[in-house]
């Protein structure tokens, strides 16, 4: 498992996850939904604030890929209210944990935040025991193979958040 960020979760206010991909209709918008919708099953909602954004301006201000409405509608998870916005330089002091889904996501994040707010940037699947991206299905079609990779992501990150937030 390999973890960029090792900041323990703050206690007086919600944690701020900020997950990332290309356009902000796909990945990063499904793994807001799913993230809040785990989150508020669990009871936990008041404890994070959650939402996504792009590293590239292709679909600003569009609504969710239909695919990825289909596919969180037929798993049962609400979509949340979503227009695709630009990741900004603000969002790396805002955020604790800034989540992308390919080395791509990383190179624009990089570039976008400030080289301080660096540390709080990895991988969704750096938290799993098999790192690697998360395939766009905007170019593979494929929404349940990017249903199961960010589910297996957003569980092993919840753990992590868990396990961190235990050793304050």
């Amino acid at each position: 498992m390999k973890i960029v960020n090792n900041q323990p979760m703050k206690s007086d206010r919600p944690t701020r996850i900020l997950f990332i991909c290309h356009g902000n209709i796909c990945r990063s918008t499904m793994a807001e939904s799913m993230f809040t919708d785990m989150a508020l099953k669990s009871g936990e909602l008041s404890r994070f604030e959650i939402s996504s954004a792009a590293t590239h301006p292709d679909e600003l201000g569009h609504s969710p890929h239909y695919g990825t409405r289909q596919k969180l509608a037929s798993c049962g998870i609400p979509l949340v209210p979503h227009r695709a916005r630009l990741l900004t330089r603000a969002d790396g002091e805002y955020y604790d944990y800034i989540i992308g889904m390919d080395e791509e996501n990383l190179y624009f994040m990089r570039r976008i935040l400030a080289p301080a707010d660096h540390g709080k940037i990895a991988l969704l699947l750096d938290y799993t025991s098999a790192p690697r991206a998360v395939a766009d299905p905007w170019y593979t079609g494929d929404f349940d193979a990017t249903y199961e990779d960010l589910k297996t992501g957003i569980q092993a990150f919840w753990k992590f958040l868990h396990e961190t937030r235990r050793g304050e």
